[in-house]
């Protein structure tokens, strides 16, 4: 059984940072929440630095999402391998993410609400 999708606007602004440094800034994020999973957070590529991403390889698969591009974070202090990713043609009940880029949470990576 998928779980139940919900995609709604972001609340506030948010932020992505890497390595310290800003990447992104967005109050036109959306917010998705996928059963009782922790809620992601996906900013427009427009409000996102591209120039510190680079395409990875990788692809993943989620059943209740779609299959996912990846992206490589390059900032001055080190690389973040496949910290990026996005859908590029999500299942009907996500639409509202197509293109948008999510940031995997790991050490040096954050996505806050400032």
């Amino acid at each position: 059984m998928l779980k139940q999708i919900a995609v709604r606007p972001a609340t506030g602004t948010w932020v992505i940072r890497a390595g310290g440094a800003v990447l992104g800034e967005s109050s036109r994020a959306l917010e998705l929440t996928e059963g009782d999973k922790p809620q992601t957070i996906y900013f427009p590529r427009e409000d996102v630095a591209m120039a510190f991403l680079e395409p990875s390889g990788y692809r993943s698969t989620s059943a209740a999402l779609g299959d996912a591009e990846h992206f490589h974070i390059a900032s001055k202090s080190r690389s973040y391998d496949n910290a990026v990713f996005s859908y590029t043609d999500p299942k009907p009940e996500a639409s509202q993410i197509k293109g948008y880029l999510a940031f995997d949470l790991q050490d040096g990576v954050a996505v806050e609400q400032v």
